[in-house]
């Protein structure tokens, strides 16, 4: 695989969990990585870990003042970005019949409103060539009960992906999305359930999926690396599913 040396990255969401090791692997690939996160202690843990070739800006997807300030504190400090990872997201799960309105627009409003702006504002400073890079899910194209807003969030981004494909095609951005499974992270304590009803749909997916385990977060971050890459310079409006085999097997 081709490195990313002297690239500048993007990751929202990169303080833990897929971002952090994404923004491991792309610093380990060579490219000067730039993390958001909205809580300012773990943002920090964080850039202290990845090292002198990170940057750490608290931000919120879901705040136009944060992403205002956010980029134009990149274009001061990097004048351009060369791949963007809009990773940012969160998952609380729910039966249908109990979803609130509340919840409801909060999942919207980070996974789908937050995603959609963050590339929006960064489109100015996007690098001839760029690359975008969308973090989806397997539940965009499986139905998993307890799911219906996380997964319609999910095909929101997916879908999202085909249409930037298209339209940013002309300044030569390809725009990518990656369908992690069931992926070991600390998102999973996060989801609204029970540590019990966590515990039996994990080993239900688990069931499911022909590699008999759970993603890595490194393994995911291998697939954002090679988007990223020149090697995946003939690939644009692609889902990659990472996901162990389940929805194709």
């Amino acid at each position: 695989m081709s490195g990313l040396d002297n690239k500048i990255a993007v990751i929202t969401g990169g303080s833990s969990g897929i971002g952090l090791a994404t923004a491991r692997r792309f610093i380990a690939d060579g490219a000067q990585v730039i993390i958001t996160g909205r809580k300012k202690e773990a943002l920090n843990e964080a850039v202290s870990e990845l090292g002198a070739q990170a940057t750490g800006f608290r931000s919120d997807v879901t705040k136009f003042e944060d992403l205002d300030y956010l980029f134009a504190e990149i274009e001061k400090q990097f004048d351009r970005i060369d791949i963007l990872f809009a990773n940012a997201g969160v998952a609380p799960l729910a039966p249908f019949e109990m979803v609130t309105e509340a919840e409801f627009d909060t999942l919207f409003n980070i996974n789908v409103r937050g995603l959609f702006f963050t590339i929006q504002k960064a489109l100015p400073l996007l690098a001839e060539s760029a690359s975008v890079i969308l973090n989806a899910s397997v539940v965009a194209q499986k139905g998993f009960a307890n799911t219906s807003v996380y997964s319609a969030t999910k095909a929101a981004v997916r879908s999202l992906g085909r249409t930037l494909a298209a339209e940013l095609s002309p300044r030569g951005i390809r725009v990518n999305v990656i369908s992690p499974g069931l992926t070991e992270t600390p998102f999973w304590g996060k989801v609204g359930l029970s540590e019990a009803d966590v515990t039996a749909f994990g080993a239900a997916v688990v069931e499911q999926t022909p590699l008999g385990r759970a993603g890595r977060p490194e393994e995911i971050a291998a697939v954002a690396a090679f988007l990223a890459s020149d090697d995946a310079s003939y690939f644009t409006g692609a889902d990659l599913v990472a996901d162990g085999g389940q929805i194709h097997v």
